[in-house]
């Protein structure tokens, strides 16, 4: 999908030697600043983020079982 972002001359110079510094397509770079905001804001980024995310949440949500080191068998 093709949308239509503007930006001041200024940045949009500094974007584009950027992206020859790194051998990047400006896309390559809006593809990182988009996947970078989406993750400080706690966004899942594709399905394998978003499963991680939720099997995370489920298994903080569990109770742990744990067994008592000092057990004593039955005798």
């Amino acid at each position: 999908m093709r949308k239509l972002i503007a930006f001041d001359d200024d940045t949009h110079d500094k974007l584009k030697q950027l992206a020859r510094d790194r051998m990047a397509t400006f896309q390559e770079l809006a593809d990182e600043a988009f996947a970078d905001l989406l993750k400080k804001h706690g966004i899942p980024i594709d399905l394998k983020d978003a499963l991680r995310k939720s099997a995370a949440a489920s298994n903080a949500a569990m109770p742990k079982r744990t067994r008592s080191k000092n057990r004593k068998a039955a005798s």
